[in-house]
């Protein structure tokens, strides 16, 4: 009885996953009879005109996805270690209730102050800075350039490292504290320094658990709805400038799913629901795969 009920759990996950791709795809259908594939490069977006292209929006889930993990991931490394290997022992315990109560706070709450506290300050204080070093550089010139606003596509990217950061680090300092002392001291005692030892022995011994750590971040700022919709800025479009306001999938479909009138506006909501559903899955699959080749390696390692 045991075995047949965890079986149908297991089952009743499945179902429901195949489920949402289901609803999700022929909700998808109407979108992409019109459209087709060039639903996905278009760039155009007028509920009026019934024109509607995804690429504003899935280039803006992927760019604040991916400069969130630059941001988030080294802070969160040294975070841990210095949880695990540098803090006194009556500081570990509060900078690790600090860390968890980061990632219990609601993401409305980082909205809020983001868009309030944050945007200001960063207007104020920083995006100028930034523009004026910046100017002229090949690249960076363009990636940094625009008016002061505080919101836009580097503010979210922000907001979203400040998010994922408690998950990552969380996940780190637990691997780290799965090291063998034994493993550590007779580094130590070798005349290894403290980041020799956390590059040379922690590292290699918990990298499966730090990519699983930094993948669950990466699903976390894929997805990530009303912190990123209040600080955004909620443009349909595409700008060389990190600093001007542009959107994601979860921050449009927030903001326009309630006022869709007809069929092809529903269904392009629909559509840029699958394809988040769709990156979201191929990104825990790469994860996936990628930790069993890890796993793999580690077995064959000591044969080696």
């Amino acid at each position: 009885m045991f075995r047949t009920l965890t079986r149908l759990a297991a089952g009743l996950t499945f179902l429901i996953v195949v489920a949402i791709l289901i609803s999700l795809a022929y909700g998808a259908i109407p979108a992409f009879q019109k459209f087709g594939v060039g639903f996905l490069f278009s760039t155009h977006w007028n509920p009026v005109t019934e024109e509607f292209g995804g690429a504003p929006a899935v280039m803006g889930t992927l760019i604040t996805s991916v400069l969130a993990l630059l941001f988030a991931v080294p802070l969160s490394f040294g975070i841990a270690l210095y949880i695990n290997e540098l803090a006194p022992t009556w500081l570990k315990r509060p900078i690790s209730t600090a860390i968890e109560l980061l990632a219990a706070i609601p993401s409305i709450i980082y909205g809020i102050w983001g868009l309030f506290v944050f945007a200001p300050w960063f207007a104020d204080n920083v995006q100028p800075w930034i523009t004026e070093h910046t100017s002229g550089i090949p690249i960076l010139g363009s990636l940094f350039d625009g008016p002061p606003m505080g919101i836009g596509m580097f503010t979210a990217s922000l907001i979203l490292a400040i998010m994922i950061t408690p998950f990552i680090t969380a996940i780190m300092r637990e691997v780290f504290g799965l090291v063998p002392s034994v493993l550590k001291e007779s580094a130590y005692g070798l005349g290894a320094t403290t980041w020799e030892v956390t590059w040379n022995v922690v590292l290699p011994y918990t990298r499966i658990g730090v990519v699983g750590g930094i993948m669950l971040g990466l699903g976390r700022a894929l997805g990530e709805t009303m912190a990123v919709t209040f600080v955004i800025g909620n443009a349909h479009n595409i700008s060389a400038s990190l600093f001007m306001p542009g959107g994601t999938i979860s921050s449009v479909l927030a903001n326009e799913f309630t006022e869709a009138v007809g069929d092809t506006y529903t269904s392009s909501l629909f559509a840029l629901g699958m394809i988040l559903f769709l990156v979201t899955f191929v990104v825990l699959a790469f994860s996936r795969l990628l930790i069993l080749r890890l796993e793999k390696k580690a077995s064959r390692a000591p044969a080696g």
